[in-house]
């Protein structure tokens, strides 16, 4: 019983839409008979073959996959299309029975046409009926909204707005000359982006809504400065994916992301190279629970990797993200591992059958490893090695290092460490086949230990938003950019050993960035949230860079992917002495032991304050000549 009252809508639509076939036929046959009717037998068998067809034809196109009340486009694309294959399917069969030449041409040729708008009226007119009776409902109650461009995004908006009734639209902005006046889905252009303010005191919205998708930052910084000048929330349509796919019965509309605002565009990649280079291929990742590591783990899956190892000591995070990989790619050939990647025998016969391993493990909190030097020593150069000895012992390919800006000149345990990962993984891999790609980044968006998290929680309890110094600058990038990067290397890494760097365009001042997203959350910096600055902390440099002043770069084929070859490596030396960390690290030792070590190995590695004030002053010095 209820599978009947499920399927009677639909049984209900079908026999309209024969009806309308019928009704088709007989009017045009009508309208021809003016100059003599058919004979009855012969007009009741062109008429059962017209629905016979046309059933099928609807049937097979899949005309009741849709519904009346969501009636679009695509729904009339479907019913032209089903009556030119029924028109041309119906002279055949009237060629075979005989029945062709008895029919006026002056049926076959406005047949379609008159089909379509027989069986697409309904349909729109039933939507139209729907949608006005839904949105006078709820005028009154619904937020009242200023969307800030009328290209597509916004005109899928204001389609879903009105389809759903959640919103009130009262109004577009949009610079295009010309657009004043005009409507879109019925709602009035009622000036450029610059009449914002005034049109916000004459419309009274209660939310200004961004669907500007292709915008690039400037033009976003633009738009969202104009929307805070006004004090109103605002939100953003992010991509016009988003636009197109709402499935929820309330519109969700977003904050605007800081990376929007990064002042650069987002880097792209070329996904079909990267399919050709990892598609069908074996891949190891290490730290796969980590913020880096997991989205890696999900672009090797997207790009069709044949089989995908995921390495993690955290047992919570392994199986988090090898339960995501498992359930959104079933097909592919998933194996977790839950070990140290120190401890090779956990993966050393898997090794012997990967192609591609990121080395994406490590310690990465710079204040935490000034006090921690032992584990810093312990997972970011002996595990580094360990994991470089092994994939040379199997043969593999490629081993990609993921390292870290602050490996150049460091002043911090982290950027010594990573900078002698680096040293010791081009010693072990020196003479060997496996390729050597060393990936340096500047601070990610959104990952683990990154100030954005940082900051959101500061803001949303209501500040103080903590700035270590007020000149302080860094690079950024978003994860899924680091990501695309790391994956990236291993196809444009043609040499045994590179360095890879993002172009990130122009540091990012950090307290420009703690303004900005207090903005964003809709307040005003100094006067609703107070920013504090407390000083450097051990480690911090006031500036980064992705490059040593002795590594050449130059672009690759991709223009904002930077290549430059390491800088040699005596690579018997480094084999001592990361014997000696072996030896050092297998007793308890103080950390000043650990520090000297890392000191003496890492010549550049600089840690005193006055050192590190003085570094900073030379790099200003260096970038103004």
């Amino acid at each position: 019983m209820n599978s009947l009252r499920l399927s009677l809508p639909r049984m209900l639509v079908a026999f309209h839409d024969i009806a309308m076939v019928a009704a088709t036929w007989l009017l045009l046959r009508w309208l021809a008979g003016l100059a003599g009717a058919p004979p009855a037998a012969a007009l009741q068998q062109e008429l059962l073959l017209a629905c016979l067809v046309q059933a099928a034809v609807f049937w097979r196109v899949g005309l009741y996959r849709g519904l009346w009340r969501f009636a679009s486009m695509p729904d009339l694309m479907n019913i032209a299309s089903a009556a030119l294959i029924g028109l041309l399917l119906i002279i055949p069969g009237l060629l075979l029975f005989g029945l062709l030449p008895d029919v006026p041409r002056r049926v076959l040729a406005p047949y379609p046409f008159l089909l379509i708008l027989l069986l697409g009226s309904p349909r729109l007119l039933y939507r139209f009926g729907k949608d006005y009776s839904l949105s006078a409902r709820h005028a009154q109650d619904a937020p009242r909204i200023l969307v800030l461009g009328a290209g597509q995004a916004g005109e899928l908006l204001l389609r879903h707005l009105r389809s759903h009734g959640a919103y009130q639209a009262v109004g577009l902005l949009d610079d295009r000359p010309g657009l004043k006046g005009a409507e879109v889905q019925g709602v009035p252009v009622l000036g450029s982006m610059d009449d914002l303010a005034t049109v916000a005191k004459a419309t009274a919205p209660n939310l200004l809504v961004i669907a500007m998708p292709s915008a690039d930052a400037a033009q976003m910084q633009r738009v969202v400065s104009l929307c805070e000048d006004t004090g109103l929330p605002f939100r953003t349509v992010s991509r016009l994916a988003d636009a197109i796919d709402w499935q929820a019965d309330e519109i969700e509309l977003r904050e605007v992301a800081i990376e929007q605002l990064l002042g650069r565009e987002p880097v792209k990649f070329d996904w079909e190279l990267l399919r050709d280079n990892i598609g069908g291929r074996s891949v190891l990742i290490t730290g796969a629970g980590g913020s880096i590591g997991s989205e890696l783990a999900r672009q090797c899956a997207r790009a069709g990797v044949a089989r995908l190892l995921l390495l993690e000591r955290a047992e919570l995070s392994l199986d988090l993200i090898a339960s995501e990989i498992g359930r959104r790619f079933p097909e592919l050939e998933l194996q977790p591992i839950l070990a140290d990647c120190a401890d090779t025998m956990a993966y050393r016969e898997a090794l012997a059958s990967i192609d591609f391993v990121f080395h994406a493990a490590a310690c990465k909190q710079v204040p935490m490893l000034e006090g921690q030097p032992r584990e810093a020593l312990r997972n970011n150069v002996l595990a580094s090695a360990a994991v470089a000895a092994a994939c040379r012992e199997a043969g593999t390919a490629d081993f990609v290092l993921i390292s870290t800006d602050k490996a150049i000149e460091p002043v911090s345990v982290l950027g010594a460490s990573k900078r002698w990962a680096e040293i010791v993984c081009q010693a072990v891999l020196a003479g060997s086949r496996t390729r050597l790609a060393i990936v340096r980044f500047g601070n990610v968006l959104d990952s683990a230990g990154s100030v954005v998290p940082l900051f959101r929680q500061q803001i949303a309890a209501g500040g103080p938003v903590t700035v270590t110094h007020p000149d302080v600058s860094r690079y950024f990038m978003t994860i899924p950019e680091a990501c695309q990067l790391i994956l990236q290397s291993a196809t444009i890494a043609s040499q045994p050993a590179s360095v890879l760097a993002l172009d990130m365009g122009r540091p990012v001042a950090i307290r420009e960035l703690a303004e900005q997203m207090i903005r964003l959350a809709g307040k005003q910096p100094g006067r609703d949230v107070r920013i504090d600055y407390i000083g450097l902390r051990p480690g911090e440099k006031l500036h980064e860079v992705v490059f040593h002043p002795d590594e050449r770069y130059q672009r690759t084929a991709n223009p904002r992917v930077l290549r430059a070859e390491p800088r040699p490596v005596d690579a018997p030396a480094a084999l001592r002495g990361l014997q000696r960390l072996r030896e050092l690290l297998a007793a308890p030792q103080p950390d000043t032991e650990c520090l000297a070590i890392l000191s003496e190995t890492v010549r550049d590695y600089r840690t005193s304050a006055d050192k590190i004030v003085s570094l900073s002053a030379r790099r200003k010095n260096r970038q103004q000549i």
